[in-house]
């Protein structure tokens, strides 16, 4: 059984502890389709459409899932727009639309908004890294960047006083493992179990470490085996001793592969939209062990006093969707008002931004990052 005793009673760092501003960036080969249906949140649709909410999302992130539930608007979208060009066609597009990245810009814009950290994701659910990695996937042989984006962005980063982060999806890599995603529960089946897997996110997660020193380790969705965690968050503090991890590294590996029977899997969701529809939080169950709970698009700061952390996009989508509208957005008000209130409640507010293709961030989110500047 994993052992977590050595971590217990760790307080979060100062630095963290104090309520702030931190960046998220969401960027990447998903940023040349850029689309997902728009209008309703993900919450909102949690509520109204359990059984469909990942096929309806506004997660323009997760076009690699939605362009495969067929009937999805997105489905549709990339019929009629692409033919019927694979996800992984759009990876030259977004290399060479990346050539134009200006890490500079991008750190001055966030220092300008007011941004205490830096995190931005390495590596997605399509399981495309935004870094060289040394370590490969045996699956799709290459799926990754030969430029260094993460590199330039942690030197110019810190060049300009913000601490880095790291986002790394663990939970979910499409490219070891992916059947369509409607539901919590699909998701949650869809949770690479295998040795190969278990194997490549840690060491890739190592290093991330190494290489990059992050201030945070935000892993999402799940982790594929709890064995290895309570050496890793070690090896990390040892590495960055005031360093935070976030709460999303659920690793019930029975869980994973119980959910794939149908009928547990139809269990499980009734379960969890029915404690959604009676109005319950819609967060995870707390992990053995983290630094700070994460609250997505959600204001709620229902976490029994631990420190948290509540994180959303300007918009609806955390990656860049052509297709949302203006009223989709905040107001400069509103980014305002949520900021004073998550801070209020002793939380940090994790604002997404996601840029385009090639690395411009679209002009409603530049306003907005200036407008929460002046706070």
């Amino acid at each position: 059984m994993a052992d977590f005793s050595a971590l217990a009673g760790r307080p979060c760092p100062d630095w963290y502890a104090t309520p702030q501003l931190g960046v998220f960036i969401h960027w990447g080969v998903f940023s040349v389709p850029a689309w997902a249906p728009r209008g309703e949140s993900i919450t909102e649709l949690t509520r109204r459409r359990y059984d469909d909410v990942f096929a309806l999302a506004p997660y323009a992130e997760w076009y690699a899932n939605a362009m495969r539930i067929p009937g999805s608007a997105t489905a549709r979208q990339h019929a009629e727009t692409y033919g019927d060009q694979p996800y992984e066609g759009f990876r030259p597009a977004f290399e060479a639309a990346a050539a134009a990245f200006d890490a500079a810009a991008w750190a001055a814009l966030f220092a300008e908004a007011g941004a205490s950290y830096v995190v931005p994701v390495t590596k997605h659910h399509d399981g495309y890294c935004l870094w060289p990695t040394s370590v490969e996937n045996p699956h799709r042989p290459g799926w990754r960047s030969s430029r260094d984006f993460i590199g330039e962005l942690a030197e110019a980063v810190r060049a300009r006083g913000m601490r880095f982060g790291l986002y790394y999806s663990g939970g979910l890599d499409w490219t070891f493992k992916h059947r369509p995603i409607r539901s919590f529960g699909d998701m949650l089946a869809c949770v690479p179990t295998s040795a190969d897997y278990a194997d490549y996110a840690e060491a890739q997660v190592r290093e991330l470490i190494a290489r990059y020193r992050p201030s945070v380790l935000w892993n999402d969705i799940a982790w594929p085996d709890k064995e290895r965690l309570p050496g890793l968050f070690a090896d990390y503090y040892a590495a960055v001793p005031d360093g935070v991890v976030n709460d999303r590294w659920m690793a019930e590996r029975a869980l994973f592969d119980a959910l794939a029977d149908p009928a547990a899997l139809a269990a499980f969701d009734a379960q969890v939209k029915a404690a959604v529809l009676a109005g319950g939080e819609q967060h995870a169950p707390p992990p053995p062990h983290c630094d700070f709970r994460t609250a997505e698009y959600s204001e709620s700061a229902g976490f029994g006093g631990k420190k948290w952390e509540s994180t959303r996009g300007l918009g609806l989508a955390f990656g860049y969707n052509r297709n949302e509208r203006p009223e989709d957005y905040l107001t400069a008000e509103g980014l305002i008002s949520l900021y004073r209130d998550v801070t209020a409640h002793g939380g940090n507010l994790l604002i997404n931004v996601g840029p385009m293709a090639d690395g411009t961030i679209p002009a409603q989110q530049v306003d907005l990052l200036k407008a929460i500047g002046t706070r």
